[in-house]
């Protein structure tokens, strides 16, 4: 199926997250994909909050449908199914539109429910549902950018074959993932995983564990929402 055209072009947000990004790649230690998500208690748990979920109980429904249809499929069609099931179910609207802050880090089901959600949260739902399916944490960095067709902050998942290998950018920006080398719309800044901070033109790593609060949040929500995360 084809990309929504509003998909092109889209403007980027804003993060407020210079001096939070260092604080996930620590916590991003303590996630471990589970052999299973039960949906069944998720739903039940949404409904206990949001009352009538209407679409966004299909929302989710697909969400554990796209799981369970990609585990046994290659690594590169994990992240051509992820990357276009979240960019087809989100359309991008600010936080403060959505949720009336500044700035906010959805959980998937909170994204799932709103149809909606910034570049962090995009990258946010990647990042979890590509960790659920089994793909490694050293393979996955959230990047940083800048965007600069628009002069704004941006977020992006990259995923990196090997550790030499030009990283992949999967974005909402746009539909396709494309190597970082055709992307010079992006200029990136910086980079984390479970291993580390990483710099533009620098192989070493290195962390901060400053700022903690916003990732512990997300973990606690998801956790209630009735995910099996691991211990944050």
């Amino acid at each position: 199926m084809q990309l929504r055209p509003r998909l092109q072009g889209r403007a980027p947000c804003r993060p407020a997250a210079r001096l939070l990004l260092g604080a996930l790649l620590v916590l991003l230690l303590a996630f471990t994909a589970r052999a299973n998500w039960d949906f069944g208690l998720v739903l039940q748990k949404a409904e206990q909050r949001y009352g009538n979920l209407g679409m966004a109980k299909g929302r989710i429904e697909a969400w554990d449908e796209l799981i369970r249809a990609s585990e046994s499929l290659p690594e590169s069609q994990k992240l051509a199914a992820v990357n276009r099931f979240f960019n087809r179910q989100f359309r991008f609207a600010d936080d403060i539109r959505i949720w009336q802050l500044n700035d906010y880090w959805a959980t998937p089901v909170e994204a799932l429910v709103k149809g909606a959600g910034d570049c962090e949260d995009y990258s946010i739902a990647k990042y979890f549902t590509l960790r659920r399916l089994g793909v490694p944490s050293e393979r996955l960095r959230i990047t940083y950018v800048k965007a600069l067709r628009y002069n704004q902050a941006h977020m992006v998942l990259t995923y990196y074959a090997s550790p030499a290998a030009e990283p992949l950018v999967l974005d909402n920006l746009i539909g396709e993932i494309r190597p970082a080398s055709q992307r010079k719309d992006l200029l990136p800044v910086y980079a984390f995983n479970a291993e580390g901070l990483y710099l533009p033109g620098q192989s070493g790593r290195k962390s901060d564990t400053k700022k903690l609060s916003r990732w512990q949040d997300l973990l606690k929500k998801m956790r209630a929402e009735g995910f099996d995360i691991g211990e944050g």
